[in-house]
């Protein structure tokens, strides 16, 4: 279908990856395919589409850097050869011997790389019942917010685990923003308590729509993920739900207008106000 400047249609792919590249990678394209042919303008896939694997090593043996990586230029050449918009929620890049960024990936209808961002906030998180993941081990953290230009508006890119810190959306939203991006690996146990309400709570706080495609199910690591990838509008209302943890895809036709009329309604992003921190007491002398 033919974009209008005030709306379009935008997929999220949700996927069970795994730890071979080149199967992740032709299971992504065929959704990815999939979501064009039912009229997808925009498409967007998870965190670490390519590979999700835990065992160091074995990240590494499979990562390369992003000149050399396999899986983004089958993207690039999909994205031109579908003329759509894609997200590729994350890759792993390598950036030395022994670290790697958590790169998010936006392509042009004529295949292009026209943004990058690396995600800021690593998940370094015990869980209860012994789950335990330290991100910063291998992966470096992002430095930069990143805003691009789409079509229908500008486009505030972010990872998973910084959907926790709601400064990094508002900074996003109040640089310009109109959608959020939150590709995901959320665990299934923090998902069941939290991704709906977050993901509600951003588009909600900055009156944008938020598309978070996600992983989903139990992965060939052992780790398992939530799934429920979701388009959510800016008043906070759901629109699009894959409501399992099953790969597939959900589309969502996307009005431009419920931005406007969600941020008239309630001016928050304008209302900032200075304030100074609270003044730290005075440790309690022991009597």
């Amino acid at each position: 279908m033919t974009a209008s400047p005030k709306s379009f249609t935008a997929a999220c792919v949700q996927m069970r990856a795994g730890r071979d590249v080149a199967a992740n990678v032709a299971a992504a394209a065929a959704l990815v395919s999939e979501a064009a042919a039912q009229g997808a303008d925009f498409v967007l896939t998870p965190e670490m589409t390519s590979l999700l694997e835990t065992k160091s090593d074995d990240l590494f043996a499979h990562t390369r850097p992003e000149e050399e990586d396999e899986a983004l230029p089958v993207f690039r050449a999909l994205a031109a050869e579908r003329k759509i918009w894609l997200l590729i929620g994350s890759l792993p890049v390598k950036l030395a011997e022994r670290k790697l960024a958590n790169r998010s990936f936006l392509i042009s209808p004529e295949g292009a790389v026209t943004a990058r961002y690396d995600k800021i906030h690593m998940f370094d998180v015990d869980l209860a019942g012994g789950e335990s993941y330290r991100e910063s081990k291998n992966f470096e953290p992002g430095r930069e917010a990143v805003i691009a230009d789409l079509p229908w508006g500008r486009l505030g890119l972010s990872v998973c685990y910084d959907l926790r810190f709601p400064q990094l959306y508002r900074t996003l939203a109040q640089a310009g923003a109109d959608f959020l991006t939150v590709p995901a690996a959320f665990t299934r146990q923090t998902g069941a308590a939290h991704w709906h309400t977050l993901l509600k709570a951003r588009a909600i706080e900055t009156g944008c729509f938020v598309f978070a495609p996600a992983q989903g199910g139990r992965h060939e690591c052992g780790r398992e993920t939530y799934g429920h990838s979701l388009v959510i509008a800016p008043w906070g209302e759901i629109i699009a739900e894959a409501d399992h943890d099953e790969p597939g895809i959900v589309l969502a036709e996307i009005d431009t207008t419920r931005i406007g009329e969600a941020r008239q309604r309630v001016p928050s992003l304008g209302h900032d106000r200075g304030f100074s921190l609270p003044v730290k007491a005075p440790a309690r002398q022991a009597s």
